[in-house]
C-alpha cells in the first residue's frame, strides 16, 4: 500500500528537488539558479497560508542512510474564475508538477499522489481540472479520466512571442 501525506511547507527543498528533476525529464536540460529559491519561498508561503489555494501531496521515502527524502510529488492550485452554468462554483484546479523521483519510478507513486490531489480538489468544490501532460504521462492522466478540452493558446508577456514549451 502507497502512503501519501499533504506536503507542508518544511517539504519546500525537496518539492523544488523534484520539480527541477522534472524539467530535466522533461527537455533533457539542467539549469540551476534563482528561480530554485525564489519557488522554495513561494512554496513555503503557500503551503503556509491560510487561503488553501496551493496543495501538493507527496510520497516520503529513506535512503541508505535512512535519510528522509521524497520519492513523489504532485501539487495544484485552485483558481476562482466567475461561475458559469457548467461550473457554477468557478473553482478550477490546475495540475503543475507531478514528478517521482527515478530511483522510485514505476510503484504508482505519480498515480497515488495524483488521485489525492483530485481528492483534494474535489472536496473544495472544484468542478474542472486541467494540466499539461508530458507524452510519457499522457497514459496515467488518461486513465483518470483526462482528456482533451480544448486548444490551449498562450503569450509570453515578455517577449510578446508564442509561448513555446
Amino acid at each position: 500500500m502507497i502512503v501519501t501525506r499533504a506536503a507542508v511547507p518544511e517539504d519546500a527543498t525537496e518539492l523544488v528537488r523534484l520539480r527541477r528533476l522534472m524539467f530535466l525529464a522533461m527537455n533533457g536540460r539542467d539549469s540551476p539558479g534563482s528561480w530554485e529559491r525564489d519557488a522554495e519561498a513561494k512554496v513555503r508561503r503557500q503551503l503556509a497560508g491560510p487561503d488553501g489555494r496551493l496543495a501538493g501531496f507527496v510520497v516520503v521515502a529513506g535512503d541508505e542512510a535512512g535519510a528522509p527524502h521524497l520519492a513523489a510529488c504532485a501539487l495544484g492550485t485552485i483558481e476562482e474564475r466567475l461561475p458559469s452554468p457548467s461550473h457554477p462554483s468557478g473553482r478550477f484546479g490546475f495540475v503543475f508538477n507531478v514528478c517521482t523521483d527515478p530511483r522510485y519510478r514505476g510503484r504508482g507513486y505519480a498515480r497515488a499522489t495524483t488521485e489525492a490531489l483530485l481528492g483534494w480538489f474535489a472536496e473544495r468544490g472544484v468542478t474542472r481540472v486541467d494540466l499539461h501532460a508530458t507524452d510519457d504521462a499522457e497514459p496515467l492522466y488518461r486513465s483518470l479520466g483526462f482528456a482533451e478540452h480544448s486548444l490551449a493558446l498562450s503569450l509570453d508577456v515578455r517577449s510578446g512571442e508564442s509561448a513555446v514549451p
